[in-house]
């Protein structure tokens, strides 16, 4: 299976190509173009490396939030143009259970992906591994950080990942002392996105591309002044 995964939720915008959970290429760039700009462009090379055209693609992965309300929109409209042309389903994903996946190894048990969400909050959540899968301890939410702290296991490792953990990477330590763990990972997360997507594919659980709905986790600021 072919599957295109798109992250835009982020500065760091991401695309990749996977044959089932094989990376088989990726594009990962920040910068102060936008996404509308760099998107597509993207895809194009992408795909022209390859060999492909987009009606190869078996299936989108998209990151739907929680991130930038500007970068989700734009990565929903070029996927939903993409998936009405071709009539391919579209998994959507979280781009904090993405984060988490990308410091999954065996010895990293409690994950934590924080994005920043400015304003004095995260966007948070905690997973654990439970065998091969990801187990949603914390519901992802739009919090201030000693909220969610306060309520962080303080007796075991907990391994950290995002924008989040580096803006407020004191408090984190404030909170949890020896027992707080940083990924240097880089967050580019349109791979992870795609595995996620083979994942949901394979339990049949790809939608339409009319179903697809954002991850925004909290008002933007049209709805606050409303």
């Amino acid at each position: 299976m072919l599957i295109l995964a798109v992250d835009t939720t982020s500065f760091a915008g991401s695309v990749a190509l996977l044959k089932g959970k094989e990376l088989a290429g990726e594009i990962n760039s920040e910068s102060f173009l936008t996404h509308s700009e760099r998107l597509l462009p993207g895809v194009d090379l992408l795909l022209q490396s390859k060999g492909l055209k987009i009606k190869d693609i078996d299936g989108y992965a998209l990151a739907v939030g929680p991130g930038s309300f500007t970068g989700i929109r734009i990565g929903m409209s070029t996927v939903k143009a993409l998936a009405l042309a071709t009539g391919k389903p579209v998994a959507p994903v979280s781009n904090l259970k993405a984060l988490a996946l990308k410091i999954k190894n065996p010895y990293s048990r409690l994950l934590c992906p924080m994005i920043d969400a400015k304003k004095e909050e995260i966007y948070a959540a905690l997973y654990e591994m439970d065998g091969s899968d990801l187990k949603e301890i914390i519901s992802q939410g739009c919090v201030s950080p000693d909220q969610f702290l306060s309520g962080l296991p303080s007796n075991r490792l907990i391994h950290f990942i995002g924008s989040g953990c580096r803006a407020y990477k004191k408090k984190i330590f404030d909170y949890l002392k020896d027992k707080a763990r940083f990924s240097s990972r880089s967050l580019f997360t349109a791979y992870e996105v795609g595995l996620l997507g083979y994942d949901l594919f394979e339990r049949k659980k790809g939608i339409d591309f009319r179903e697809l709905k954002p991850l925004y986790l909290r008002k933007s600021q049209a709805e606050e002044k409303n």
